[in-house]
């Protein structure tokens, strides 16, 4: 799994744009998720996302993915589970205090952003604590709940 994540920083830029372009399909397909049922389907969705973002990213299955912001580099992979950067302990070789043997999650975070080529890092933005009700939930569709919300207030201005 380590070489899998390590493969996925490297190639972050190409990721995304297949990670954006399903977003982009969950979305569109919203009204039909919803008539199936978002309870319905997390189970098998979760499945799926295990098998693909567990298989390429090491996910951790938070339930509230914040891959898009880090460089697709799982930030659940910390031993420390920090989300909004390293602890402080990155030894100079860029390796994990806790872990030697392992990069930081975060200095791959970094590498991986830099690979996005975009006009901003996005991991310079805040990320909001881990939920730890929606560990084990669908990060799918959690994120087309938020898309919908702001598209829905984003019509109500």
């Amino acid at each position: 799994m380590y070489r899998m994540r390590t493969w996925s920083v490297r190639h972050a830029r190409g990721l995304k744009k297949i990670y954006a372009f399903l977003e982009a399909i969950f979305v569109k397909a919203d009204p039909l998720l919803r008539l199936i049922g978002h309870e319905r389907l997390d189970r098998p969705l979760v499945f799926v996302e295990s098998l693909t973002k567990g298989f390429l990213l090491d996910s951790r299955n938070c339930g509230q993915c914040i891959v898009g912001f880090t460089g697709l580099s799982c930030p659940m992979n910390c031993p420390k589970s920090m989300r909004n950067g390293p602890c402080g302990g990155v030894r100079l070789n860029g390796k994990c205090e806790v872990k030697p043997e392992m990069d930081c999650v975060w200095v791959q975070a970094w590498e991986g952003n830099k690979r996005l080529q975009e006009k901003e890092f996005p991991i310079q933005f805040v990320q909001p604590t881990v939920d730890h009700r929606r560990i084990g939930k669908s990060a799918w569709l959690h994120e087309v709940r938020l898309r919908r919300e702001e598209i829905e207030a984003g019509a109500a201005e």
